[in-house]
């Protein structure tokens, strides 16, 4: 893999073929979120969503964890990397962007999570903001906020409702309990629970298959999702029209159908 040059202290970002993998580089502090953290996290979903040979993001934490949430005092100081600091200057928001809460500059294709150890807090907004989800089995996730008597500002009170059953999702915010990856697999939280140590290698099982697909396709799915969220089903089918048509017609459902036809894999250019 290519370790590319948006990479900081504590996120370390890699390129292998259509797949970036993103690791969340400080397992001092269980890869709690810092400045360095949160402007890698940034760049690398705009690195994503930019480059158009890359298909798929996996999101993953150093040394058996994931994430144990945020670190206030390291997010609230300036970074002793002079790239960080002037990104973090750049950046609009980084902090929004880093988390996947900032709903106007997700990344434009799937995310994955590949979960080992603590997902909570923080780390369990992060996965609710990613697309697909794999968890070892004896992974801890949980949204602890209310217990401390504070909020998850990631986004998941608004975004876990509608993403599991309202009954399943109260019980996460409102008890602050941690969550095994059993639980978290029955509520529909995560997709897939695989043996420890082994989230990382099935989430790049799973990136292949969804690298394998059309690209303007699966963009497309997302897409449709995002801006249909609150719309009503004729409403919602309009929009879906509009972006589904174009790539009805595009080279890639071409090359799809004839690829088909003539019993080979297809190769699809994202035209």
């Amino acid at each position: 893999m290519d370790l590319l040059p948006i990479s900081t202290p504590h996120c370390r970002v890699e390129r292998d073929g259509a797949v970036v993998i993103v690791t969340m580089d400080r397992p001092e502090a269980k890869n709690a979120l810092s400045t360095d953290m949160l402007v890698g996290l940034a760049d690398a979903w705009t690195y994503i969503s930019a480059e158009p040979e890359v298909r798929v993001g996996i999101l993953t934490g150093a040394n058996g964890t994931f994430c144990a949430g945020a670190d206030l005092k390291a997010m609230g100081s300036p970074s002793g990397d002079e790239q960080v600091r002037r990104r973090a200057a750049e950046i609009e928001n980084y902090h929004w962007k880093g988390l996947l809460r900032d709903t106007a500059s997700l990344p434009t294709k799937p995310i994955i999570s590949a979960v080992e150890g603590y997902a909570v807090a923080g780390g369990t907004e992060l996965l609710v903001g990613t697309d697909l989800r794999v968890v070892g089995e004896s992974a801890t996730l949980g949204l602890f906020e209310a217990r401390r008597a504070l909020f998850p500002m990631g986004g998941s009170a608004i975004r876990l409702p509608r993403q599991i059953p309202y009954a399943f999702a109260m019980d996460v915010l409102l008890t602050g309990r941690a969550i095994t990856a059993a639980e978290a697999l029955a509520m529909g939280l995560v997709n897939r629970v695989v043996p420890d140590g082994q989230a990382l290698s099935s989430a790049r099982e799973l990136a292949a298959e969804v690298a394998a697909c059309g690209p303007l396709a699966v963009q497309a799915i997302l897409r449709t999702y995002r801006e249909t969220l609150g719309m009503g089903e004729a409403e919602a089918l309009e929009v879906s029209d509009a972006i589904g048509w174009p790539v009805i017609g595009s080279d890639d459902a071409k090359e799809g159908s004839r690829a088909f036809r003539e019993k080979r894999p297809p190769v699809y250019r994202g035209k």
